[in-house]
């Protein structure tokens, strides 16, 4: 368990789009009633299947969003870094979780549990409208993935994934990262193509000095040249 307290990560929080732009008495409500929670490599936060149990914030580390077949193969949805918040879908229905949440490396988490949110939204029913905004920044990504994937070639969709990450999936406010934290088969998991593909792409964008590739990381050398790759409007 981190030593340090749930207020002591305020203002890394407000580096999110979404936690800043709430009203300062929900910041102050969902910081005061949040814990803090450390996991190892692989430790699962929830998986699927799993009672609701509130809503939650990467604040060190990654957390892997996946789905495990019986046969145990694991379909990669995203990556969540710093300062994203998740688990709102359980927050609206009340319903089981619908994927599992694994640490990837260590990480930690704020959790603000179910029953500390649903006071809450009881105090203050107009909330509901700011929980609900992040749940629908989450479904505009997923229709623009479908709509990608049936329409785009996947070196496109690459391009367009890595800005996206390195953007925080637009979450982060005012910055974005030079160096993604994704392997080549997470990247591949994530896009629904084979590793051997995706490795081709960026092999391609690595030679034209777009992108470095090292172990477990993709470094973006030029935004710029990706965002021209990815067909995206500077």
């Amino acid at each position: 368990m981190s030593q340090r307290s749930a207020k002591d990560y305020r203002e890394q929080l407000r580096a999110g789009r979404w936690f800043r732009g709430l009203p300062d008495a929900l910041q102050d409500r969902l910081v005061g009633a949040g814990v803090v929670r450390a996991y190892g490599p692989e430790e699962r936060i929830f998986s699927r299947g799993d009672p609701p149990s509130g809503l939650y914030a990467a604040i060190e580390g990654g957390v892997r969003i996946a789905a495990t077949a019986e046969e145990g193969k694991e379909a990669l949805l995203t990556l969540v870094e710093p300062p994203a918040w998740f688990g709102e879908i359980a927050v609206f229905d009340g319903l089981e979780r619908t994927h599992d949440a694994i640490a990837e490396g260590e990480a930690t988490v704020l959790q603000v549990p179910a029953a500390a949110l649903a006071k809450i939204l009881a105090d203050e029913p107009r909330y509901w409208r700011d929980i609900a905004l992040l749940m629908t920044h989450k479904l505009r990504l997923m229709f623009t993935v479908v709509e990608e994937a049936a329409v785009l070639p996947i070196a496109v969709r690459l391009a367009r994934r890595l800005l996206s990450m390195a953007e925080g999936y637009g979450e982060w406010h005012e910055r974005k990262s030079r160096v993604v934290a994704v392997r080549q088969d997470q990247l591949a998991a994530m896009l629904a193509t084979s590793r051997q593909t995706a490795n081709q792409v960026l092999k391609r964008l690595e030679a034209r000095g777009i992108v470095r590739l090292t172990y477990g990381q993709i470094e973006i050398r030029d935004h710029a040249e990706l965002r021209r790759e990815a067909k995206v409007e500077s």
